[in-house]
């Protein structure tokens, strides 16, 4: 796999399997990646770089233990800001949320993380994910990384996404 940025998941698992990447490595790549794009492309609200960096490391320390795997283990993923994560800010794109702390964890996650996939951060998205544009000048709009002049919108309620896939 010679390009992590625009492997599939298919391939990244594969190469997982097969021992030519780690989690680490995957993480740590699109880690650096968000950090050198999201200031321009405004795709992710949060990032949480270290528990990423916590859960690639027991994905790996899973691998090394030759314990049986689910093949999403260990590979990275970006969560929608309307996912729920207990103690974490979930704020549906809506400046009214902005402080508002998740109380529990929403059954999705639960089962990403049961897999062993790596959770990167939260996209930002259209305001309580109630529109067609996927613009939202209150909490800020995500970029098409693909049309520097802006004249083409990012996609729908899940613009955030779709930016952090395409860049």
């Amino acid at each position: 796999m010679t390009n992590l940025t625009f492997a599939s998941l298919s391939e990244q698992a594969a190469a997982l399997q097969r021992g030519t990447v780690s989690s680490q490595e995957l993480t740590r790549h699109y880690l650096d990646r968000i950090r050198r794009l999201n200031p321009r492309l405004h795709a992710f609200i949060d990032v949480t770089e270290e528990a990423a960096l916590r859960l690639a490391d027991a994905a790996d320390q899973r691998r090394a233990a030759g314990l049986p795997l689910h093949p999403l283990n260990g590979l990275p993923i970006a969560l929608k800001d309307l996912c729920d994560i207990e103690g974490r800010v979930t704020t549906g794109g809506s400046a009214a949320w902005k402080t508002r702390k998740s109380t529990c964890t929403a059954t999705i996650v639960q089962r990403l993380l049961a897999v062993g996939m790596v959770v990167l951060g939260k996209t930002h998205m259209v305001e309580f994910a109630f529109g067609g544009w996927g613009t939202n000048p209150i909490c800020g709009t995500p970029r098409n990384p693909w049309d520097a002049k802006a004249h083409r919108v990012p996609g729908g309620s899940s613009s955030g996404s779709g930016v952090a896939v395409a860049g």
